[in-house]
């Protein structure tokens, strides 16, 4: 058991997970000869076939640079709260990141602020499937149509949703996941490009042939990280891999780092290799039985926690079907949401912030946007937190939680 409200655990080397990955199996790791990640993954999503690179942030790069050599745009219009690798990746290929402020209270791109910001240097609007969550992609095609844009759908955090039946990323010009760590997925780190066009596919192909080394140190790295994750990446190991750093970082005052935002603009190119490939197809078998246990989880949790005066959760509008790897939760103001974060996010209940800032307060990001005016972002992150939905917290833990977000709420 949790002393939630103490801001601790009481259950020493207990630590849930922020966000319900899919953990591996030791069995993941041996090679067989019929599977294929990327044949696996074209079917799993319905496409004639998809392209794998060493993470999220490289594949957005390929999509990038390769619409980039047949135009002369420069602009990037981007979700102003959204992973700040996002705007990394875009500075990486010599582009403008544009921050788009958010609707009120939600995290989709405001459509009229979306409509002013681009125009004819546009060369991609990015729409983006936050925390599993479907987002509005009709208003990015539309404007993006009218000014003669691509759209490049970030579907990082949302392996596994659909929009009116099709899944999410296949929409746009170019879609990408990521197969980051905690995912529904994981190879430690990749990522998938996915396109419509055969021509673009095939564009997007030589693109990584042209870019991408092979990189066989940080590959060698990389296979080492995802042992580790298949070993540490349960309630009884991870307090020592994401806990310990964890409560250090906020003992320091140091946000970024407790939100795991301290990136560097440095961002890896290099080729996946045979056997991480081979992880992941075997894992992505047990993928769809992963999805649906924890949507039929988070059917119940998430009307608990909408039950809360003043406690709304993301959710999906008709005809979007999200993933639910955590719950996305808004509190009336900041100073509730500090309040529940200052008794839940040491706790080691799955608590945490899903970004510690909107992109314009990031100090390591202030030259790409220099003065930009987004109220909503900001308004938006500091309301947020996010409660784990991995299996590994159980009912009595969660009631926990809500108590204190109940108490946090009524005070």
């Amino acid at each position: 058991m949790h002393d939630a409200a103490a801001g601790r655990s009481t259950t020493r080397w207990r630590e849930i997970p922020p966000t319900a990955g899919l953990p591996l199996r030791w069995h993941d790791f041996v090679p067989r000869p019929d599977a294929s990640l990327e044949r696996g993954f074209a079917s799993f999503i319905g496409t004639p076939s998809v392209q794998v690179e060493c993470s999220g942030s490289a594949a957005l790069i390929v999509a990038l640079e390769t619409l980039k050599r047949g135009s002369a745009r420069r602009s990037v219009v981007i979700p102003a709260y959204t992973c700040p690798l996002v705007p990394l990746a875009i500075a990486h290929c010599g582009l403008r990141p544009v921050a788009c402020d958010l609707a009120d209270g939600h995290f989709d791109m405001c459509p009229r602020t979306l409509e002013g910001l681009c125009d004819s240097d546009t060369l991609a609007i990015v729409p983006t499937h936050l925390a599993g969550r479907v987002a509005d992609v009709e208003s990015a095609l539309r404007v993006a149509r009218r000014v003669g844009a691509a759209v490049i759908e970030d579907a990082a955090q949302a392996l596994g949703a659909t929009w009116h039946g099709e899944p999410v990323g296949t929409f746009g010009d170019v879609g990408f996941y990521s197969l980051a760590a905690g995912k529904g997925l994981t190879l430690y780190e990749g990522g998938v490009i996915v396109a419509r066009d055969a021509e673009l596919r095939a564009a997007l192909h030589r693109t990584s042939r042209e870019i991408v080394p092979a990189g066989r140190l940080w590959e060698a790295r990389r296979l080492l990280e995802l042992a580790g994750y298949a070993m540490f990446y349960r309630p009884s190991w991870l307090q020592l891999a994401y806990g310990v750093p964890l409560r250090r970082a906020l003992r320091r005052g140091k946000l970024i780092e407790a939100t795991g935002d301290d990136f560097s603009a440095n961002i890896p190119l290099h080729r996946v290799g045979a056997w991480r490939k081979q992880v992941g197809a075997n894992a992505l078998k047990r993928l769809p039985g992963s999805l649906a246990l924890l949507a039929e989880q988070a059917a119940s949790r998430k009307t608990r926690l909408a039950a809360i005066p003043g406690v709304s959760v993301a959710g999906d509008s008709p005809g979007r079907h999200g993933v639910w790897p955590f719950f996305l939760v808004l509190m009336e103001s900041e100073g509730k949401r500090d309040a529940a974060l200052a008794r839940l996010w040491m706790s080691g209940l799955g608590i945490t912030r899903l970004f510690a800032h909107a992109l314009v307060d990031y100090p390591y990001l202030a030259r790409h946007f220099g003065t930009v005016h987004t109220p909503n972002a900001r308004t938006f992150a500091a309301r947020m937190l996010t409660i784990s939905n991995s299996p590994w917290l159980a009912d009595e833990d969660f009631e926990q939680v809500c108590a204190v977000l109940d108490e946090c709420a009524r005070a």
